[in-house]
């Protein structure tokens, strides 16, 4: 009994002094590990308040991606086993990164050099995979314990659509002229994976309302189902990873922007819906084209085009030209049914859209939002639907996919708003951002401490 108060206490003390160095100006500093899905990643992350305003550096980061090419999708026991070979080297050779101690006190290091503590460490907790998600909690368990630090254990999506003020106070540490700013609430958000298709409202850090969600398949599956059919066997096998859909990408669009300089936004919902027969005579319909539910549903598309070419042996016959088209189609499907439930989103707030309320600022975030295709069609849609004014963020692409920066940041956010986790506190295979929801939103598991 003795020992679990002295630990609390221990704990405790780390915290309030973790926060009294941001005050102070030293900074905060975080270790973050990612293990939600294939990706082992570990981050070395620092906030520092100046009177222009919050920096940021990314003192480390490093991505391990399990090699699944051979099943053509994740494979949920090697990226275990990925996670397991990995995690610990890449903890070990962030430990090299973490800024010189100038105290005294400290981690020394088998080189000699003695380095400073992390203030705590931040852990992604949920939702993901939960063997996955088990190996990165339980070592961060393990070095806060070791280190007596406190730890953080992260939201994955919150963490996601956080990361443009990551990248703004990157940018500020950058000198950018003018100085970049951190995106302020409240905010829309779009964040599109592999594994997740959501627009979000945020009003807070932990206040975010689901909008709309794809009730199949995220947009990210379908765009990866889509090149397994579209892509020529050669280009398959040459892939260095099974995102596909970053690989359907580059075949379309050879040329990055260029290809789609001319592309024009259906500038009305019957423009929208009308149906759109290719010179080849094939044609994908858009999901939910004659409603305006606030849903998203991507499984038709990958299965149209599937249908496409199977029938008649396409898959063999099919020409260079047609695949490319046939590619072009099922983003531009994709990618204006995403568009389309975000201008009714905007739509129906517009009434409320005023004084504090006041949403200027469109975050588009994970792994989908590096395709720059993407990014012309929400600029469009906005542009000709009356929201113009709106700013679209993204992070750059190595912020859009997972990793441990993001949660790092992440992290940080919520140690600064007074939270830590408990060292019992497991990880969630399922965890909505959403209050309102059935388990709480962010807040509502227990596990929490808040300081």
């Amino acid at each position: 009994m003795l020992f679990k108060v002295t630990a609390a206490a221990t704990f405790r003390r780390s915290a309030i002094n973790a926060r009294r160095c941001l005050n102070s100006r030293r900074g905060l500093l975080t270790l973050a590990i990612e293990t939600s899905c294939d990706d082992t990643s570990v981050a070395i992350v620092e906030k520092t308040k100046k009177d222009s305003g919050s920096t940021a550096k990314i003192h480390f980061l490093e991505n391990v991606t399990a090699d699944t090419r051979e099943h053509r999708g994740i494979h949920p026991i090697i990226a275990l086993e990925s996670h397991q070979d990995n995690l610990a080297n890449l903890v070990q050779k962030a430990l090299n990164y973490l800024p010189e101690s100038k105290t005294g006190d400290g981690l020394n290091l088998a080189d000699g050099t003695r380095r400073r503590l992390p203030d705590f460490i931040s852990a992604t907790r949920g939702p993901g995979m939960r063997s996955n998600l088990s190996v990165g909690l339980d070592t961060g368990k393990a070095l806060s314990v070791a280190w007596q630090r406190p730890m953080v254990g992260v939201h994955h999506m919150q963490a996601h659509l956080l990361t443009p003020g990551l990248v703004s106070c990157l940018e500020n540490d950058a000198k950018a002229d003018p100085p970049a700013t951190t995106p302020e609430f409240p905010f829309l958000s779009i964040l599109v994976s592999g594994g997740h298709t959501t627009l979000v409202q945020s009003k807070g850090l932990t206040d975010h309302k689901i909008l709309a969600t794809s009730e199949d398949i995220a947009i990210g599956e379908a765009l990866d189902k889509s090149a397994r059919d579209i892509l020529p066997e050669s280009l398959l096998q040459e892939a260095k990873s099974t995102m596909y859909g970053k690989s359907l990408e580059q075949f379309v669009f050879p040329n990055g922007k260029a290809d789609f300089a001319d592309y024009s936004p259906p500038e009305t919902r019957g423009q929208e819906v009308t149906r759109r027969i290719s010179d080849w005579g094939w044609s994908l319909t858009t999901p939910f084209a004659n409603t305006r539910t606030m849903q998203f549903s991507f499984s038709s598309i990958s299965s149209m085009v599937g249908k496409i070419i199977q029938s008649n042996s396409t898959n063999i016959q099919m020409s260079h030209a047609e695949r490319v088209d046939l590619g072009r189609e099922a983003m531009r499907v994709c990618f204006e049914h995403l568009a389309s439930r975000t201008i009714i989103a905007l739509e129906t707030l517009r009434p409320h859209n005023t004084g504090k309320d006041e949403i200027n600022t469109l975050v588009v975030s994970g792994g989908v939002a590096a395709n720059q295709f993407l990014m012309k069609v929400l600029t469009s849609f906005l542009e000709v639907r009356g929201f113009g004014h709106m700013k679209i963020l993204a992070p750059p692409p190595y912020l859009c996919t997972d990793n441990a920066a993001m949660i790092g940041w992440a992290g940080i956010e919520m140690f600064e708003a007074g939270f830590r986790s408990d060292l019992s506190c497991r990880p969630l295979r399922k965890w909505t951002l959403d209050p309102k929801a059935d388990d709480g939103g962010i807040l509502g598991p227990g596990g929490w401490i808040k300081e």
